[in-house]
């Protein structure tokens, strides 16, 4: 299996010395400057210094657009059961790289939050319940759960009390409100504590979700969480 390349990102800081970080991952055909303006919109003071970091995907041949090549954490398929378990994985493991880039850089893994919209919402939830120690949060923005059938065996128990945010727009064309709301289910089934807000919006996100995703960042990454 071919491995990705260490993944370039954009990162800002609100402060000094870091002692929190977001990796926040794009989604199909974006790049990492897509959510850069969150550095400025969401309000963090009461968290302390940020590292706010905003990778970029590789460049691969996406099969639902023709073959083009274009920014994607994985393929995608018409048929939605052909999942791109190979892609996934390799995205999955170069974004655990850029964990392991926090911590050594003094961020304790209980001090990150994984976040992700479309493409990047899989990315954050895929790589976060399965991760081996206990993360901040995980956040999901109008998206969905892949390889939902391989949770329940590959999920970690570090993460089975990891704090959720979900949130999905009623009038959503590219990932259905139903398709979102089947993922909130598989998980809350697990156990999982799912914080999940609908919006009336299509895919994209509003100023209510930012407003809603900066008191929960605000909750998860409180100094006495640390």
């Amino acid at each position: 299996m071919t491995e990705f390349a260490p993944l370039h990102a954009l990162e800002f800081e609100t402060g000094a010395e870091p002692r929190a970080s977001i990796i926040l991952m794009h989604g199909l055909g974006a790049d990492g400057g897509d959510f850069a303006p969150f550095v400025k919109e969401i309000d963090l003071h009461g968290a302390g210094p940020v590292r706010w970091v905003f990778p970029n995907a590789p460049h691969i041949p996406v099969t639902i657009n023709g073959g083009y090549v274009m920014p994607a954490w994985f393929d995608i398929n018409l048929d939605r059961s052909k999942e791109d378990e190979a892609g996934l994985r390799r995205s999955q493991a170069a974004i655990e790289g850029l964990i392991a880039r926090e911590k050594a850089r003094g961020v304790a893994a209980s001090r990150i939050v994984l976040a992700g919209f479309s493409q990047g919402c899989a990315m954050a939830l895929l790589t976060g319940l399965r991760y081996p120690e206990r993360l901040a949060g995980i956040v999901g923005m109008s998206g969905y759960l892949p390889l939902a059938s391989r949770l329940a065996e590959e999920r970690s128990s570090a993460n089975a009390e990891v704090p959720l945010f979900l949130a999905h727009g009623r009038q959503d064309e590219m990932i259905v409100l139903s398709r979102a709301q089947a993922s909130r289910d598989a998980l809350q089934s697990l156990g999982y504590g799912v914080e999940w807000h609908e919006y009336d919006m299509p895919h994209s996100v509003c100023a209510d979700e930012v407003e809603d995703l900066n008191h929960w960042l605000l909750k998860v990454l409180a100094p006495a969480n640390a």
